[in-house]
């Protein structure tokens, strides 16, 4: 089949590299536009955009997938199929019927849990064992369409969104040819979404990130897990923000107030409801990434503080 990719993050490059080395022709790829980042703030390509661009393969930047000039476009290279992953755009039911075969989107989740745009994070966060990837028909709603395949992964007790993302983009590009040529052959069977089940997964905000330190250990525990690599958890000492790696609770350790910072010799302890948790990698605001001991000792940590 002639496909358009739509697609932007990093996590869209195993779908990006399965279907470039499938049977079918990718003709063009569809992400969001350049967007500062970097201290300079200059314009860079997403992920998506910059693999295709090497590649020769056209790139296209529509700012909403409304736009006319868009579906025009789209319609000049009459895809058969648009296989999506993280576009992070909603696209108008006037360019999902373009393609004769629809827009087909791999999401993160075994719908129709986590129907949203932070998905593996959610799983985390709520203390998931399982979750998945679905392969969907996209329509208007969020996360709605009928599914044509699913795969399952667990949920490792030290999984970072990072770790856990990393493992189904992968799986699910598999999981995406696979449908792909199943809706070439004809075979393709998507089957609506049971009504039960239903969870959202909103995109997690700094706030979100911020340590609850009078939540239980194994709470604190997975909140940092969720939030890492980003938006990076954090909390505040002395009035200083600083980010958080993933922590390690421990059963048998001093009692500590929710918050409250112990140094030992071989770790640091942070208090919560419950048992405390060792911390692992500290970063200051303006400071390169460190480990705990390392930070506590350069700051002299004064007996009773307390992150807040």
């Amino acid at each position: 089949m002639r496909l358009i990719f739509a697609g932007t993050p990093e996590v869209t490059l195993p779908s990006l590299e399965a279907i470039a080395a499938s049977s079918h022709e990718l003709i063009a790829v569809v992400t969001r536009p350049d967007a500062p980042a970097g201290r300079g703030r200059k314009l860079v390509r997403s992920p998506a955009g910059a693999w295709a661009g090497e590649r020769g393969i056209e790139v296209l930047t529509p700012q909403r997938p409304r736009e006319p000039e868009f579906q025009d476009r789209l319609r000049q290279l009459a895809p058969d199929c648009v296989p999506v992953v993280a576009y992070g755009a909603l696209v108008p039911p006037s360019a999902l019927e373009i393609p004769e075969h629809g827009w087909v989107n791999l999401h993160f989740s075994l719908l129709p849990a986590w129907r949203g745009a932070a998905p593996v994070q959610h799983a985390v966060l709520h203390g998931d064992e399982v979750t998945g990837a679905s392969v969907f028909e996209l329509e208007a709603g969020m996360d709605t369409g009928p599914v044509y395949g699913t795969l399952t992964e667990q949920i490792r007790s030290a999984d970072t969104s990072g770790d856990l993302l990393g493992r189904l983009a992968t799986e699910g590009a598999g999981l995406l040819v696979a449908v792909l040529d199943a809706i070439e052959a004809g075979a393709a069977r998507a089957h609506p979404q049971p009504a039960d089940g239903v969870s959202m997964a909103p995109k997690i905000t700094a706030e979100d990130a911020r340590v609850r330190w009078g939540d239980p250990a194994f709470a604190v525990d997975r909140r940092i897990r969720a939030c890492t690599p980003a938006p990076g958890a954090w909390t505040t000492l002395r009035g200083e923000r600083l980010k958080l790696g993933p922590v390690r609770p421990v059963a048998n350790a001093a009692s500590l107030a929710p918050g409250e910072l112990l140094v030992e010799r071989t770790q640091v302890l942070a208090g919560t409801a419950t048992t405390p948790v060792i911390l692992g990698e500290v970063r200051a605001a303006g400071k390169k990434p460190m480990s705990a001991g390392d930070w506590a000792r350069g700051l002299r940590i004064n007996p009773g503080e307390q992150l807040q």
